[in-house]
Order: C-alpha cells, then structure tokens, then sequence
C-alpha cells in the first residue's frame, strides 16, 4: 500500500531541502525520525513535518502498521519564486530571489494481517447472506 503526504510552498530553497532529503530516502519510519531530529538544518523541520503527517495518514486512514513503514520515494520540486529586490547606486536594482519548494513523500507498508482476515470474513457472510436472500425470494418465500 502506498501512502502521501505533501508540503507546498516551502520558504526553503530546494537545493537546501534535497542535502535532507538525501539523508533520510528510503529508511524506515524510525530511522528516519531520529535522524531528521538531530540533524542540524532548517530543512529537516520541515521534512519532519511531512514524515508525521504521512506517518499519520498510513495509521489512520489506512490501517497500516506504523513499524513496517519504510519512505519509497521523496520528491523535492521547486515552487514559485518570490522578486524582491535591493535599490542600488545609480538607479539600479539587484535582484533578490526567494525561492520556495514542494515535497511529495510517498510511504510504502503491509496491511495489518488480523484485519485482512476480519475484512475477508465479513465480506463472506455478507456475500453468504444475500445469496440466501436471492435464493427464498425466488422460491416465493417472504422473510
């Protein structure tokens, strides 16, 4: 099962964002929970947040088992540029640009087994219980 989480419009270039990311692609959940803690750049707070709240999706949303998550795939795309600028000396401008990012994390984890199973076994007796409902309407039968 694949699960995301997306953080838009990040005040963090992506150059700066990527050298995270780079650290923490395709650990477990775990791992890279601790590192993105004790790393000590502006980009992991951000990551952190996108790792709990994908973390929080797969649980909840999707009954996934929180220690067999592992990150498949972690994106980080360039988002729209702020201009600003600085005046300068003879009536000119040095531009100053402020960029921004996107992150696309994608988690990838098993069903929890015991709830498979549940699932099969109600879908069963309701199969069960309307083929039994079709078969006594046909025989005339009200119930």
């Amino acid at each position: 099962m694949e699960v995301i989480a997306k953080s838009k419009y990040i005040r963090l270039s992506p150059k700066k964002l990527n050298l995270v990311a780079a650290a923490i692609r395709g650990l477990q959940i775990t791992e890279a929970e601790k590192i993105l803690t004790h790393l000590n750049k502006r980009g992991s707070h951000f990551l952190l947040l996108v790792l709990k709240q994908a973390k929080a999706n797969a649980v909840k949303n999707f009954d996934l088992q929180e220690k067999g998550l592992k990150i498949k795939k972690l994106m980080v795309n360039k988002g729209p540029t702020y201009k600003r600028g600085r005046p300068v000396s003879r009536g000119q401008w040095h531009p100053i640009l402020k960029r921004t990012s996107h992150v696309t994390m994608f988690l990838e984890g098993e069903e929890r087994k015991e709830e498979k199973e549940e699932k099969e076994n109600t879908n069963n007796k309701e199969n069960r219980e309307k083929k039994e409902g079709k078969e006594k309407k046909e025989n005339g039968t009200k119930s």
